[in-house]
């Protein structure tokens, strides 16, 4: 699963380690309050912070 996320993030030109950072630090309080709180951590809802550098 943690390979998939990673593959994932790569595939959406964000920071893999950025990207799993987001939302263990966000899902605990969200999972309380929005029954649909898995789909704001969808690659695309990530924010610029998880966004990779272009060179």
């Amino acid at each position: 699963m943690i390979y998939s996320l990673l593959e994932t993030a790569k595939e959406n030109d964000l920071e893999p380690y950025r990207y799993l950072v987001w939302p263990l630090n966000n899902a605990p309080g969200l999972s309380q309050t929005d029954e649909a709180w898995t789909e704001s951590f969808l690659p695309v809802n990530a924010p610029r912070e998880c966004k990779a550098p272009k060179p």
